[in-house]
């Protein structure tokens, strides 16, 4: 006979898992750091002093929303770090730290905690941070420095503090290859952008870690990148190289740093294998799509936040069929 006292009652799910948000985000947190550390040596100092400056805004706005609404601090989870790290990953090291700060309380405040906190938002709370600075202060965030010119810690960059530059994209923009930047520098990251964007190489060595962890699938992250690879490749602007056009898109900009990190967002992203790769390839369609076609030389954010406006519809029409399920029959059940 079973000592049936001994039998303890559970709600589902039964199975439990070693991993939850919190190891999740520091995960997240320690794929990034080689981006950071690329930025670092190539922006100087005044990257790091901005990423801690959005990390350290991300906490205190989600704890103080959490004591004025008496719910639980949730700054544990790591989450809103990651946040904080994205935020200033997309901005130029040249932005002024109280235009950080405000992304910062943007993202937190009005794109995740408003809809509920973690697990509940409809966007990526960077992305949204990001298109919120775009739209107030867009001659911040498209000014350029040269890669390893001196820069002020925390006061404002003045011309003679660095050169501006443009950035590959830029030259892509107007139909002609990058002057003075080769493949290798864009892929090691020594060009102009924003701070987290441009080392193509450290931030697909953040994302094979990611993959090493199953934190994410290479769903969405190749399905995204070979999209923009095929396009471009298929249709080059102007006279020149497919394939050197093909890798100039590839490597420049915020393909790589959107593809991996913020495309694969777990609560903005699909969840069935099917519907990660049509979202991949709808964010590749409409990244180059805005990149050939938009005013601006930049698609991928845009492109993250329509196709994460779709999410919904795109998990609906691709959940598996359930075992024994004759959908003709439930159909003629119900008219």
């Amino acid at each position: 006979m079973y000592d049936l006292s001994k039998v303890v009652v559970t709600s589902s799910p039964h199975i439990k898992a070693d991993d939850d948000t919190r190891s999740l985000m520091l995960d997240v947190l320690v794929a990034l750091l080689p981006a950071l550390c690329v930025a670092v040596y190539t922006f100087g100092p005044r990257a790091l002093v901005l990423t801690v400056i959005s990390m350290v805004a991300c906490g205190v706005f989600e704890t103080i929303y959490n004591k004025i609404v008496k719910h639980p601090n949730t700054v544990g989870d790591l989450s809103c770090f990651v946040t904080g790290m994205l935020i200033a990953f997309n901005v130029p090291v040249s932005a002024p730290w109280w235009m950080v700060v405000l992304g910062a309380l943007f993202g937190i405040i009005i794109v995740k905690m408003l809809f509920g906190g973690i697990g509940k938002n409809f966007m990526n709370p960077a992305l949204g941070a990001r298109a919120f600075m775009m739209a107030s202060w867009a001659g911040l965030m498209t000014t350029w420095t040269v890669p390893h010119a001196t820069l002020p810690l925390f006061g404002t960059v003045t011309v003679t503090d660095a050169i501006s530059t443009a950035t590959p994209l830029a030259s892509l923009k107007a139909g002609t290859l990058p002057e003075g930047v080769s493949l290798l520098e864009m892929f090691l990251g020594q060009t102009g952008g924003v701070i987290g964007e441009t080392s193509a190489l450290a931030l697909i060595a953040g994302g094979v870690y990611l993959l090493w962890r199953k934190v994410i699938t290479i769903n969405i992250p190749a399905a995204y990148i070979l999209t923009v690879a095929v396009l471009t490749f298929l249709f080059p602007m102007g006279d020149v190289s497919r394939v050197q056009w093909m890798l100039s898109q590839v490597l420049s900009g915020g393909l790589m740093l959107g593809a991996i990190f913020m495309a694969t967002d777990y609560v903005t992203s699909p969840v069935t294998p099917k519907g990660q790769i049509i979202f991949g390839v709808g964010c590749g369609l409409l990244t180059v799509f805005i990149r050939y076609f938009g005013g601006l030389p930049e698609g991928v954010s845009y492109s993250i936040l329509i196709m994460n406006t779709l999410v919904w519809a795109i998990d609906k029409a691709t959940h598996p069929r359930k075992f024994g399920y004759e959908l003709d029959k439930v159909k003629k059940e119900a008219q």
